[in-house]
């Protein structure tokens, strides 16, 4: 039995369970995100602060749980990861029992007006601690990438953006809910906490270890222990992962062109999600409600393309084309939103999903190859650095540019994955084809 035909004898469930619970518990929060931020004396500038100060922590956190979790097993980073959240919901939750009482007030017409709060201070805090210990996405692709065949990998991806999505389904849900009661953004902020205490149970509980039971061809496989029947195990111990320098790294094949794609993408999606919330409040009118129905019908688009049509296609076609088709789909779905028509804009996340929803986990399949066996956690830990770097510049410059530019950043975003479009045309196509290139 070889790795490519089946490399680990491991469910994926616990690690997609593990993500939805993530991703359910952040989106709880992040519609009304921005009314907290402007309540506590912050303006669009500083909500797009807060979302850097999440990245710019992860830029230096993200490169080092990876690597720790090639050497000492993805489990343990997770769990250290996921408690470094728990921590941080925890510390966020008391913020919004503190007085809003204002440090210092800012006044400028570069950077707008707004007042630095001590529960704004305290927020910065937690999305700081979170950031530094936010090593789950990255080392989550790394354990997936551990458990699954090359052949199945662009499938599992999608599953667990499934996993993502259907957080971002259910958490907006429960945020509308919740936050319409008369604590207002208290009992969501609780229940974040709460979410983010079961995704701690379910690593302590239902994930195991994949780096310190590798189950490839056993080494005793044509001994005579065999023969005489003894007991024969189905994994065994590998020395830790050799520590790979960043050169090492970016010397592996493609690397280099496939983390600026990466960087691109998110870049991309960061002006848009950055813009977006803002957008709605102040030009599209929209309330609490709508901006949440708006965030759970995208995700359950994008659950729809990346469960069963993502599952149908990439029996069909290469990884590649996916990123080729997907990235063009995604630069022409941005054009929509500059429209104020709320059906044009339900139009355009229909693009958005289906475009990503191809793009990104076929995006993710192709860095897992190139990562090899051994390095999967120190690359995802990278892309994880390069993905925080876009969230610093597109949250805050994206901030900034929205107040110049209003629904023409998202032509910005439209360009940007245009130009992904054009560098996946250079990628190297893979050695087994699955499309149109076979010919």
């Amino acid at each position: 039995m070889t790795a490519s035909a089946a490399p680990r004898r491991v469910s994926v469930y616990p690690i997609l369970a593990v993500n939805f619970v993530g991703a359910l518990g952040f989106s709880i929060v992040l519609p009304f995100l921005v009314f907290l931020v402007t309540r506590l004396g912050g303006n669009a500038l500083v909500y797009g602060v807060m979302g850097a100060t999440y990245s710019f922590f992860q830029l230096i956190g993200a490169p080092i749980l990876g690597r720790w979790s090639d050497r000492h097993g993805r489990r343990k980073i997770l769990l250290l990861s996921q408690l470094g959240t728990l921590v941080s919901w925890v510390i966020f939750l008391g913020a919004l029992f503190l007085p809003v009482s204002a440090l210092w007030q800012v006044d400028s017409r570069l950077v707008g007006t707004f007042t630095v709060t001590v529960p704004l201070m305290i927020l910065f805090f937690a999305r700081a601690l979170d950031g530094i210990t936010g090593g789950n996405v990255s080392v989550a692709n790394a354990y997936l990438a551990d458990i699954t065949a090359d052949t199945e990998r662009s499938a599992a991806f999608g599953k667990m953006a499934v996993a993502s999505n259907l957080g971002f389904i259910v958490g907006p849900a429960i945020a509308g809910a919740l936050g319409a009661t008369a604590w207002g953004e208290t009992p969501p902020v609780l229940a974040a906490a709460m979410i983010s205490g079961v995704a701690t149970l379910v690593i302590v509980f239902g994930l195991p270890e994949t780096r310190c039971c590798v189950l490839r061809t056993s080494p005793e496989q044509t001994t005579v222990r065999k023969v005489l029947g003894q007991e024969q195990r189905d994994c065994y111990e590998l020395k830790a992962a050799k520590k790979l320098s960043a050169q090492e790294i970016f010397r592996l094949p493609s690397l280099p062109r496939l983390m600026t794609l990466y960087f691109l993408v998110y870049l991309a999606f960061n002006f848009f999600y950055i813009s977006f919330p803002i957008h709605a409040v102040t030009r599209l009118d929209w309330s609490l409600t709508d901006t949440g129905v708006f965030f759970a019908a995208m995700g359950l688009m994008m659950v729809i393309v990346q469960g069963p049509v993502l599952g149908r296609v990439s029996r069909v076609w290469s990884d590649r084309v996916l990123v080729v088709g997907g990235s063009v789909t995604l630069a022409a779905s941005f054009v929509f939103f500059t429209s104020a028509d709320t059906l044009a804009i339900y139009g355009g996340t229909a693009l958005l999903a289906l475009g990503n929803g191809l793009m990104w986990p076929s995006l993710l399949a192709i860095i897992s190859r190139a990562a090899g066996e051994d390095a999967q956690g120190a690359v995802q830990g990278f892309a994880g650095s390069a993905a925080a770097v876009a969230s610093i510049v597109g949250l805050v410059v994206g901030g900034v540019l929205y107040g110049v530019l209003t629904a023409r950043i998202f032509l910005l975003s439209a360009a940007i994955t245009f130009l992904v479009f054009l560098m996946t045309l250079a990628l190297p196509a893979p050695a087994t084809q699955r499309d149109s290139d076979e010919s």
